[in-house]
């Protein structure tokens, strides 16, 4: 039988009225919840100045790489991640954000867009999925010869 452990990272805490988890490492595999950039959002819209898409995004892969550092990985251990963007147009500045963080070595990714987070100053939404044997710096490509 496979042991799922629950992630603590002081970055992301778990609330203590939360519904859901933050991350488990279930063997080899991280599976961690959709992370948004709350509540550095809210304070910062307070503030009058609210964090744009390429901010929130990076708020929120530094929280999914706390959660897989603390699993016993690092980023380029993240293998897929399913963004959620309030605004379709932000779609750029995601990937500017991503280019920015995972510089040149990206996990599988999909964008959906959808009608709004759980807070009105989100604009970013992110789960992830990586794997702590596999460190995507150090893929190969694979070809397939297609010669009868």
């Amino acid at each position: 039988m496979t042991i799922a452990e629950k992630i603590h990272a002081p970055q992301v805490p778990d609330l203590p009225t939360a519904s859901w988890t933050n991350g488990w490492r279930i063997g080899q595999e991280v599976v961690m919840s959709g992370m948004t950039a709350h509540p550095a959002t809210r304070e910062a819209a307070e503030r009058g100045a609210p964090l744009g898409a390429y901010e929130q995004t990076l708020v929120v892969l530094k929280k999914l790489e706390a959660l897989v550092t603390a699993a016993g990985g690092h980023r380029h251990n993240l293998v897929k991640t399913v963004v959620y963007l309030t605004d379709i147009a932000d779609k750029d500045e995601v990937g500017r954000a991503r280019r920015d963080f995972f510089d040149g070595v990206y996990p599988c990714a999909t964008l959906v867009s959808v009608s709004a987070l759980v807070f009105p100053e989100l604009r970013v939404e992110i789960d992830a999925w990586a794997r702590l044997d596999v460190d995507l710096r150090q893929a190969t490509p694979l070809i397939q010869d297609n010669k009868g």
